[in-house]
This record gives structure tokens, C-alpha cells and sequence, in this order.
């Protein structure tokens, strides 16, 4: 359950990082202006930190040496053989001590070297790096080892050295020289803590940080607010467009100033205003087409009932007819026939453009009208000597479809292949899920070429206009059929191969209101790999299908060319 929490937040994170430019920016300015920062500081640090100690150092081993000359005055007349060494060393140490700062030697390097505590040993009393109890005077246990071994080779010497006191540990400057008395030499060692430098590199480092911080923050702010300026005229662009490219045809791009997005305002407005005059146009032109088609189809349909009565007066008596005024008669009544069929198309063809057209839906079962649509071409089946298969479910299959629009796609369908199958089995499918049906027909002849998919549900389109054809179709039964399968929601697609023969597949969703996802059946026949289906795919096996729109033609491999 978390994580299944933690990825949708994730997906809604990365959903909004690749949407918002304007995030983009911010987060990118906010991390680099942190790496740069970064670096700066750290780099500031090391210079300030190496000034401060290379002051600090010069200051110490300037007063290590007037402090040097000091205790050489004030141990000159000394003999260590005679006098009391401890007493004069303590003496010459308080003497080094009532000096710090030492500002009368008019030095400012040493005066700047601050507070020390010093240390002073008998150089004498330690031979060959052995420092076991010599006499000495001041703290000599906080003196590092490894200094004292040049000093007492009489090298001036320093280092930099943590001590471990009580109170915790300690940085200090440890120097070394070499003092010279009357008897044997000295050692003389000062140690400058570091701590108030400590303090100031602390203060430094914290300032550091915080301003570093409030410089990115205010970065991340500046770069928001100057792409805000820039994303939003964009954003509102987008939802103008969206909205005119959805229908609403009067919006229009406010124009503020006579920036670049300002002229990016009218060039847009000036393309609105275009494409509006345009749709206009065609719109007017698509009203005019569709009313002439009405009127012709209505005004025609009083001559063609007197020229009906005439020739069904003719054919009549075609009996008493010379065989040439005989055969005239019968090609008359069936051109007069195919006319009437081709009226009644233009009319439908018409409503549907006209965007009248409305469904009768009925809860039927599915099975019904696939068997409806079957018997009434089976007289038309048995003169062309084809067989038709028939598969349905055993048991009951619903759904909310307009029967009558169904069942014309249907004959539609099965006309298209018995005038293409040559005689040969046409298949006939119906199979469904909890959501869609599907319709599949199939004939085994002469397919389609390649090239000619995208044209099987054109108007008046025919794969081979050379062909004799059993039943002189108008040429827009598919089409009519495709917009009857648009306004159930639903897809009717096409494949088709030369010598594999034609599949039509219709697909329905049983409910209206459901958005088709994929088809109960796959669209190419078994053993047959195409674009979007799986191989040797069981017939009746739910087969994914991309999502296909219901409003434009549906994407398809190859397409039969029995269009009527």
C-alpha cells in the first residue's frame, strides 16, 4: 500500500516535472546556483582559513623571537653551575610574560600575535633526543615531541599542533628556538592558541552558509518570477488555442505591449481570424452540398414514382415485346431499381452528414441480429453458389445497439463479400467481453493491394470498377456503414491481402457511454502477423488493440476493396 502510494506520487511528480517549464527553471537555477555557491564558499574558506593562519604564524614567529632576545638578556649572566637554574628559568618566564603583547618593540606583527604561554628547558640536560625530567619552567608536557628534536639541534622551528586539555582539545602554534646563556643553551617554546580565529572561521563559515542559502533561495526566486513572466503569456496562448482548436472559434490572444509576445498575439489572432473565415466557408459550402443533395433526392423521387409506374407497365407486357424491346424493358427496371437504392443512400448519407441522424437503441441480443442480417442475403448467397459459415455464442449476448442501422451494415458487409469471394466460404464471427462485441466477416477472394487501405470507406470508391458485380451497389453502403458504427461509438476496420481474400470487423461498445480500448477479435486472419496483432492469434481470443478514435478513420493494415 505505501508503495503503491509512493509511486503515484512519484508519477504525479514526474508528470509535473516534464509539464511545468516554468519548475524546470526553478529547480535547475536553484541547483546550480547551489553547486556554484558550493564551491565559492569552500573556496573562500581555504583562503580566508590559510590567510588567517599565515598571519597568525608570521605574528608567532615574530614574537618568538623578540621573545627570544628578552630571555637572552635576562639569562646572560647565568652559570648553571652555580646558580639555582629553576629559580632563573621561572624568572625569565615571568620576566617573557609581563611582556605579551610586546607593543614597545613597535612591531605590529608581533603585536598581533596575541596571548601565549611559554615554556623554557634546559637544553643541556637532554642528549641524544632523550627529554626525560629536564629542568625546565612552563607547561612542558603541552610541547609536541616532534618539535623539540630541531629545536634542540639549534633550528628554529614551528608547527601547528591540537593539545588535549581538560576542558577539550586545543589548537595552538607551537614555536621553538634555541636560546643561548652563559653555560650551555636553552630551549624557549611559545604557544599561541588558536580559538579566537577558531571563532572568527566559525562565524565565517555559518555566514557563509546562511548567505549562501538566502542567495540560492533568492536565485531560485528571481528565476520564478522571470520565467513566470514568460510561461504565463505561453500558458495562456495554450488555452486559447485548446480552446479555439475545441470549436470556440471568437477566442483570441489578449495583446498587451509590443513585445515579441505581443506580436506573437496578433500573428495568432491574425491565423484565427483566417482559419474562422475559412471554416466559415466551408462550412456554408458543406450546408449547401448537403442541402442540394436533399432537394435533388426529395424532387427526384415524384418523376422516378411516374417513371416506376411506366416501366412496371412495360415490364409487364414485355411478353408482347420484339426480344430487343424485351431485353430494354428488364435492363430499365433493374437500372430503375439500383436508382431508387442509390435515392434512399443519399438520403441517409445526407441525414448523416447533416448531423441529424439519431440511434433507436434497444437491448437486443446480439445473435438475433447477426442471424436476421444472414437469412436476408441468403437467397443472393444461393445464387452465387456461396456458402456462408455462421459462429455465434451459445448462450444469450445483449447489448444497447440500434438494430436496424446494425443490420444494414451487416448486409452491407455480406453483399460486399459475395460480389468479391468469388464463390467461395464467407465466415461470419460474433464474439464479445463485458464491454464490446465484435463482428467479424470474412471472404476468401481476391483481397486488396497494397496502397489501396485508406480508400475502402470512400464514397462511390470501388477496388476494381472492371469487375461485374451481382448486386450493382451505389457505391456508398460502406461509407454509411462506417458513420453507423461511429454513432454507436463503435470502429468498423478492414484487412485485406491479393489472394488472401477481405476481414471486416465491426466492434460495438454494449453499453453506451464505454470507451472502446480494444476488440474481442483480432482483425487479421490466423497464422497472418500485422501491425498491432499477435501472430497465429486464436480466433475469439481478446486481442489488445490500440485505442482507436471513433471519429476519424481507425488505423488498419490493409483494407478489402469490396467497397459498394
Amino acid at each position: 500500500m505505501i508503495a503503491a502510494r509512493v509511486r503515484a506520487r512519484l508519477d504525479d511528480a514526474s508528470v509535473l516535472w516534464r509539464r511545468s517549464l516554468q519548475l524546470r527553471v526553478v529547480v535547475s537555477t536553484f541547483a546550480l546556483s547551489a553547486v556554484v555557491l558550493l564551491v565559492l564558499g569552500l573556496v573562500l574558506q581555504a583562503q580566508i582559513t590559510n590567510g588567517l593562519l599565515e598571519a597568525q604564524t608570521d605574528a608567532a614567529l615574530q614574537q618568538t623571537r623578540n621573545s627570544q632576545r628578552i630571555v637572552e638578556s635576562e639569562l646572560a649572566g647565568v652559570d648553571p653551575a652555580t646558580d639555582e637554574l629553576g629559580v632563573r628559568l621561572k624568572s625569565a618566564l615571568n620576566r617573557l610574560a609581563s611582556s605579551q603583547p610586546d607593543n614597545d618593540s613597535g612591531d605590529s606583527a608581533a603585536a598581533e600575535a596575541g596571548l601565549f604561554r611559554s615554556v623554557l628547558i634546559d637544553g643541556g640536560a637532554t642528549r641524544n633526543g632523550d627529554f626525560a625530567d629536564p629542568p625546565y619552567s612552563g607547561p612542558i608536557n603541552e610541547v609536541p615531541v616532534e618539535l623539540r628534536v630541531p629545536v634542540q639541534q639549534g633550528k628554529f622551528a614551528h608547527k601547528i599542533a591540537t593539545l588535549h586539555r581538560k576542558d577539550g582539545p586545543e589548537t595552538v602554534i607551537a614555536v621553538g628556538v634555541p636560546v643561548a646563556s652563559a653555560g650551555r643553551p636553552l630551549q624557549l617554546y611559545l604557544l599561541f592558541p588558536l580559538s579566537a580565529h577558531q571563532q572568527t572561521l566559525a562565524l565565517v563559515q555559518s555566514t557563509l552558509l546562511a548567505g549562501g542559502a538566502l542567495l540560492t533561495l533568492l536565485l531560485a526566486g528571481i528565476a520564478g518570477l522571470v520565467t513566470r513572466q514568460v510561461v504565463q503569456p505561453v500558458r495562456r496562448a495554450a488555452e486559447v488555442a485548446e480552446r479555439f482548436a475545441s470549436g470556440h472559434l471568437d477566442e483570441r490572444m489578449p495583446v498587451t505591449g509590443e513585445d515579441d509576445m505581443a506580436r506573437l498575439a496578433v500573428s495568432f489572432n491574425e491565423m484565427a481570424t483566417s482559419i474562422q473565415h475559412q471554416i466559415h466557408k466551408l462550412e456554408e459550402f458543406g450546408a449547401l452540398q448537403r442541402r442540394f443533395t436533399s432537394d435533388v433526392s426529395h424532387e427526384l423521387r415524384t418523376p422516378l414514382t411516374t417513371v416506376r409506374m411506366a416501366a412496371d407497365v412495360l415490364h409487364g407486357a414485355r411478353h408482347e415485346f420484339p426480344p430487343g424491346l424485351r431485353r430494354s424493358t428488364e435492363l430499365m427496371v433493374d437500372e430503375l431499381d439500383r436508382f431508387e437504392v442509390l435515392l434512399v443512400d443519399l438520403l441517409e448519407i445526407s441525414r448523416l452528414d447533416a448531423g441529424v441522424a439519431e440511434l433507436a437503441l434497444e437491448r437486443v441480443d446480439a445473435r438475433s441480429v447477426v442471424r436476421n442480417a444472414v437469412e436476408s442475403i441468403h437467397g443472393l448467397a444461393a445464387s452465387s453458389g456461396t456458402s456462408i459459415e455462421l459462429v455465434v455464442p451459445d448462450e444469450e449476448f445483449c447489448a444497447e445497439v440500434d438494430p436496424r442501422r446494425i443490420g444494414r451494415i451487416l448486409r452491407n458487409l455480406l453483399v460486399n463479400a459475395l460480389d468479391y469471394g468469388e464463390g467461395r466460404p464467407v465466415h461470419v464471427q460474433l464474439a464479445g467481453s463485458d464491454d464490446a462485441i465484435a463482428i467479424v466477416v470474412r471472404d476468401h477472394g481476391v483481397g486488396l493491394a497494397a496502397g489501396e487501405d485508406e480508400l475502402v470507406f470512400n464514397r462511390f470508391w470501388r477496388a476494381d470498377p472492371s469487375r461485374n458485380r451481382r448486386t450493382g451497389g451505389t457505391g456508398l453502403g460502406l461509407a454509411i456503414s462506417l458513420e453507423d458504427a461511429r454513432l454507436h461509438g463503435g470502429w468498423l476496420q478492414a484487412w485485406g491481402r491479393i489472394g488472401a481474400g477481405a476481414v471486416f470487423r465491426l466492434t460495438l461498445p454494449r453499453r453506451q457511454g464505454i470507451r472502446l480500448d480494444r476488440s474481442p477479435l483480432p482483425l487479421a486472419p490466423d497464422g497472418i502477423s500485422e501491425p498491432g496483432e499477435s501472430p497465429a492469434r486464436g480466433v475469439g481470443r481478446p486481442a489488445p488493440q490500440p485505442a482507436e478514435p471513433s471519429t476519424q478513420r481507425p488505423p488498419m493494415a490493409g483494407v478489402s476493396g469490396e467497397a459498394e
